[in-house]
């Protein structure tokens, strides 16, 4: 069965899951039974130390892998379109782009300082039993002692930790142990969220402008059925106003400076000379 690809990247709490979970509300659009699926990207790179990959890790036997795993989303809930979203991914664009060469992307972006607000509540998170099992299921077996070893140390570290956060979360950035010893846990998720920003733009500098698009967040929240429909004219994506209309209805506003509101003005005020350059 042929089949297009749609790659969702963003940085994490930008909006990711709620562009994924409606576009595959769509008859013919679906995904992993999943949040994400970085355990797939990483098989054969497991033990490399970031999420920053570059277009040569995307080795013959890497990219044969990967795309049998988009083949069997295709075949088994028979779509016609076949979305992703791990938010790592926008820190290894150009990898992804060897591994699914002719995909189309979603650059989905939301203010930086919203979206640390909602990571560092991700970092502190409890343990969701049902999430973790629905992404065990994925991991490639050869890779489970690993991952085991990385699960029990994480919430360990956090059970420990005078901060009760996780060891790590989100997008691995390289060097990601020292900015965990060098800066706040505030800090940390601020130039997570840049590098993850930056290093997506960069690399869709590369690829034709024909094979992505950039959604705003906020726009996207506040005008869902429009952005919607831009979004499925891009993909080649039928959907008459009706259906946006209804597979949007649930698309609120609502949190839109809702991150800044938690960090509190002071936190506001440290973290804006990080993320400036990003913002603009």
């Amino acid at each position: 069965m042929r089949y297009g690809s749609l790659i969702i990247v963003g940085a994490p709490r930008s909006g990711t899951n709620m562009l994924r979970n409606i576009l595959t509300a769509l008859p013919g659009v679906d995904t992993w039974p999943c949040d994400e699926i970085n355990y797939i990207w990483r098989h054969s790179n497991v033990r490399h130390p970031s999420d920053e990959f570059n277009p040569d890790m995307a080795r013959p036997e890497v990219c044969k892998f990967i795309r049998k795993q988009f083949d069997w989303v295709s075949e088994k809930y028979r779509a016609h379109t076949v979305v992703e979203k791990t938010c790592a991914n926008s820190l290894r664009v150009g990898f992804v782009d060897k591994v699914m060469p002719g995909a189309k992307y979603v650059f989905i972006r939301r203010d930086g300082l919203d979206a640390v607000g909602s990571a560092i509540k991700r970092w502190k998170a409890e343990l969701d039993i049902a999430y973790l099992a629905r992404k065990a299921r994925f991991v490639p077996l050869k890779d489970i002692p690993y991952y085991s070893v990385r699960f029990f140390w994480n919430r360990l570290y956090r059970f420990l930790s005078t901060e009760k956060r996780l060891a790590f979360w989100g997008p691995k950035l390289d060097g990601m142990e020292k900015l965990l010893e060098s800066y706040s846990l505030e800090e940390v998720c601020a130039l997570q969220w840049k590098r993850c920003v930056v290093s997506a733009v960069e690399a869709f500098k590369s690829i034709s402008g024909e094979r992505w698009i950039q959604v705003e967040y906020e726009n996207f929240v506040t005008n869902p059925v429009a952005e919607f429909e831009r979004i499925l004219s891009f993909i080649g994506v039928d959907a008459n106003k009706e259906a946006c209309s209804e597979t949007t209805k649930n698309v609120s506003p609502r949190s839109i400076g809702k991150g800044r509101k938690d960090l509190g003005d002071d936190t506001v005020e440290r973290l804006t000379p990080i993320l400036r350059d990003a913002l603009v």
